[in-house]
């Protein structure tokens, strides 16, 4: 990385170019490390430049689907602005921003990926007028492509305002005008909150945070059946992930050299080769660390004669994201013990995955497999089945002393999609085809769990599969890794011989 990222408008406010300001030189003449800008280099660097306007984009293989979405947000609200912001770049430290991803909402209704955008769609009889804005290419007048830290030299080129409007299919204006403009009229409004906190500053005249909280909700319902688009993103996102927990499987040997840390870097190899990066924080737990639900320090030691709980997802360019778990032998082969608590999983998600299909509850198949972990439990003898018939073990409970957490979650833009959508939509509903949700139980035997025989601490299993409910059932979207624990030895013996 260069030193000095944005030298100009780091050091003199005039180097800005919000607003009013972007159609205006540059006036800073500092340059950070390197002294002073001269006329002649400014003069320089304004001209000889090609020419570099694209025609003829092929619209964004999105855009329909995004039109119909954005037909269903529209007869929603009538009558009112809808303001959805992509979010901004966020420090992680001094000058340097996190990798931007924007926010699920606004992909979802545009196609476009892009930081400090927002889609409004403006009432008007019969609903709403749709439009982007984005920020424009880099001003070459002015040096912003190349003073500007957000300039193109920095971090590449944008796609121009009428080469959006090719794209995405919707008139396109400059971003940096928009709070300008939306202030400016007094319509009733409803923002997406947390993403934007300047345009929520310049409209808060307009917004009621209850209101706004209405329209989150209703997005994150809009995502819960995916159309055939989704799906086959998903679908994707599975495949890839399938390559990745294949990588790791052969250089589990590197791993035991190393830490946790080289299965999450491998993980994290296929992902950016394949996609866009992870979905989420990959959970690389060797050992006793697959007790920890969401393990991602992943600086541990990887041992032969232990598990490994690999939690992962690649997540696609489009930001749709797989969700897969697969518990592995470090050495290949399940000892007695492991296999039989495994054993027990696997059972529990296989009554679990029966349990999805059209008309089905949500909670259904989360039932179905706590039911197999309860009969496990008690066949054991770590809950008394003297004091406690399995009826009685789910009634209160007790199971949930090693099973932990739910048994699935819908799936999509966000790993844990729709989470705000109305609970009569999400868990007390009934299921319906093009839905996407995880079934992932697990039974987790913690290292000082004084209450289970000493072999059983530090053992922890869960098995987690990506399906889509179809119209006569269910498809496991990631079936392509094995599941069953004679399979889950032979795949590995394959991979490592």
């Amino acid at each position: 990385m260069t030193e000095d990222r944005s030298p100009a408008v780091a050091e003199n406010p005039e180097g800005s170019v919000e607003g009013e300001e972007a159609e205006k030189p540059v006036k800073s003449r500092k340059n950070g490390l390197y002294g002073e800008i001269s006329d002649e280099l400014a003069a320089s660097m304004r001209a000889g430049w090609a020419d570099t306007e694209l025609h003829g984009l092929e619209p964004d293989v999105q855009a329909p689907y995004a039109a119909e979405r954005r037909a269903r947000l529209s007869a929603a609200f009538p009558g009112e602005r809808l303001v959805v912001p992509a979010g901004n770049l966020r420090t992680r430290a001094n000058d340097t921003e996190y990798a931007f991803r924007a926010a699920s909402e606004y992909v979802h209704l545009t196609g476009n990926r892009t930081e400090d955008a927002v889609l409004v769609g403006e009432p008007v009889d019969g609903g709403h007028d749709f439009a982007l804005y984005l920020l424009p290419r880099s001003d070459r007048e002015n040096g912003e492509f190349w003073l500007s830290g957000q300039g193109e030299l920095w971090v590449g080129r944008r796609y121009s305002l009428a080469e959006s409007e090719q794209l995405y299919g919707l008139p396109v204006r400059d971003v940096r005008k928009a709070a300008e403009e939306l202030a400016a009229a007094t319509v009733p409004t409803r923002i997406v909150r947390g993403y934007d906190a300047g345009l929520e500053a310049a409209l808060a005249e307009q917004l009621d945070e209850e209101r706004d909280d209405e329209l989150k909700v209703f997005l994150s319902g809009l995502r819960l059946v995916k159309d055939a688009w989704e799906v086959g993103e998903l679908r994707a996102a599975c495949d890839a992930t399938v390559k990745g927990f294949t990588d790791v499987v052969r250089e589990l040997d590197r791993a035991v050299a190393s830490s946790e840390r080289w299965i999450e870097g491998t993980f994290w190899r296929r992902a950016r080769v394949e996609g866009n990066d992870v979905g989420y924080g990959t959970i690389a737990a060797a050992g006793p660390h697959a007790t920890t639900l969401h393990w991602v320090r992943n600086d541990g030691d990887v041992r032969p004669g232990e598990l490994l709980l690999l939690d992962a997802g690649v997540e696609t360019h489009t930001l749709y994201t797989a969700d897969v778990t697969r518990t592995l032998p470090v050495n290949g082969i399940f000892d007695p013990l492991q296999r039989r608590i495994y054993d027990a999983v696997y059972d529990a998600q296989e009554a679990g995955i029966a349990a999805v299909r059209p008309g089905g509850r949500f909670r259904d198949f989360h039932d179905a497999a706590q039911r197999v972990l309860a009969a496990r439990l008690l066949e054991w003898g770590l809950i008394d089945a003297s004091v406690y018939d399995l009826e009685k073990v789910l009634e209160l409970g007790l199971q949930r002393r090693w099973t932990l957490h739910g048994t699935g979650h819908m799936l999509g833009l966000d790993v844990h999609d729709c989470a705000h959508a109305r609970r009569e939509q999400y868990v007390d509903a009934l299921l319906e085809p093009g839905m996407v949700l995880t079934v992932e139980p697990g039974l987790y035997f913690q290292a000082d769990d004084l209450t289970v025989p000493e072999e059983y601490r530090g053992i922890g299993v869960r098995i987690e599969d990506d399906i889509l409910v179809t119209a006569d059932g269910n498809e496991n979207l990631s079936a392509g890794l094995p599941r069953r624990a004679d399979e889950v030895e032979s795949w590995m013996a394959g991979l490592t011989a």
